[in-house]
């Protein structure tokens, strides 16, 4: 198969600021699918774009909204600074939003998926942005009060780490209990694993000691979100 490429695309946001991201097309691109994915804290670094770029190979058109504004790191303590500086409320309704709005140019089937602080911010998104076909969450959440569950129309897949020392397992459950109870189509799976279980980097010096790439449990979290793909952003809405 022939090796997307990506680019780097400038986008509008709904309040008219003008953002970067990282675009990866399927060899096929008309009329393919597409989806938003969010970074961790790190930024838009080579693994994320190599999320979106294994979308792509999949036949995705995956868009990386630069929400840090071309700033990245592999330090702890830079990570956790540029994430607390984020204004997530903002990043949801604006970035991302702006993030879909662009790929609704493209195709009419549009999803999210996040890892970690993406995580949290995809939940976010799915309460704010109508119109998503799906939304596929790794191991992170925001504080479950700032989810609008009664909002989130679109089906959520959500994978975590019962090992998780950063997103508990109980607040795990709980998020699952307020999602059900508001009707959302939602399905956890859970993983005998350390948070950042499919980040491939999340190994060795300079990373954070609570963090551990398993590419067992990587794989079947891939295949089970392949899977879910295929079923919502497949199918035509007229089909569905």
């Amino acid at each position: 198969m022939k090796q997307p490429t990506g680019s780097t695309i400038t986008f509008t946001r709904p309040d008219g600021k003008t953002l970067q991201g990282y675009l990866a097309r399927p060899e096929k691109a008309e009329g393919a699918p597409a989806i938003v994915v969010i970074q961790e804290w790190w930024g838009v670094n080579d693994q994320i774009r190599g999320v979106a770029d294994r979308l792509a190979q999949s036949g995705y058109i995956a868009l990386v909204p630069d929400l840090y504004r071309g700033k990245s790191t592999v330090e702890e303590e830079e990570a956790s600074h540029l994430m607390n500086a984020l204004d997530f409320a903002d990043a949801a309704s604006q970035d991302v939003r702006g993030a879909v709005d662009y790929l609704k140019t493209l195709t009419d089937r549009v999803g999210v998926t996040g890892y970690c602080m993406g995580g949290a911010l995809a939940l976010l998104a799915a309460s704010q942005i109508s119109g998503l076909d799906g939304v596929v969450v790794w191991y992170g959440f925001p504080p479950l009060e700032y989810i609008d569950a009664s909002k989130i129309t679109a089906p959520v897949l959500g994978h975590w780490a019962t090992q998780d020392h950063f997103f508990k397992a109980e607040i795990v459950d709980a998020l699952e209990a307020k999602l059900l109870e508001a009707k959302v189509d939602v399905t956890f799976h859970r993983y005998l694993a350390h948070h950042a279980f499919a980040n491939e980097t999340a190994v060795g010096p300079g990373r954070i000691a609570a963090t551990q790439y398993d590419p067992v449990w990587a794989q079947l979290a891939w295949d089970r979100t392949l899977t879910f793909w295929g079923q919502t952003l497949r199918p035509h809405r007229a089909a569905r």
